[in-house]
């Protein structure tokens, strides 16, 4: 995988917005109802933007949620690209083949009379008809 320009974190893209709009965390926390950790967390790079914070902080300075959760996404491919654990983990996977040949088809479900397989179906189908050890069981019971 090609290296590229390391991208804004978001914390980075936070602090922006915070500067932007003249406030500071603490602020920032108390207009989003959230806790002040949950701010300064994402600011050091210790938290990572959720779909909700997304949401909050897109209401709060009108941008999309699209915006912050692709900052998100941007900033945790980079982590993955610089991991060359993960990257050695990435090499080793061979692509997936598609097969060359006619799929098979499903065999068709024959919709008439079904088999009775099971034992318990029989003694079932037995006690029905007349005549049988369990027809003439019950019989004598009712009696």
């Amino acid at each position: 995988m090609p290296k590229t320009a390391k991208s804004q974190t978001p914390g980075e893209a936070l602090q922006k917005f915070i500067d932007d709009y003249q406030t500071n965390p603490f602020a920032l926390s108390k207009s989003l109802n959230v806790a002040y950790q949950s701010v300064t967390h994402i600011l050091q790079g210790k938290a990572r933007i959720s779909p909700k914070m997304a949401m909050l902080l897109s209401a709060r300075f009108g941008s999309s949620v699209n915006y912050w959760l692709d900052i998100q996404t941007s900033a945790d491919l980079d982590k993955l690209s610089a991991d060359k654990k993960f990257q050695l983990s990435l090499n080793k996977i061979t692509k997936a083949q598609k097969p060359t040949g006619k799929a098979k088809k499903e065999p068709k479900i024959k919709t008439g009379k079904r088999k009775i397989n099971t034992l318990s179906e029989k003694r079932k189908k037995a006690a029905k008809i007349p005549g049988s050890k369990k027809a003439r069981g019950r019989k004598a019971k009712e009696k």
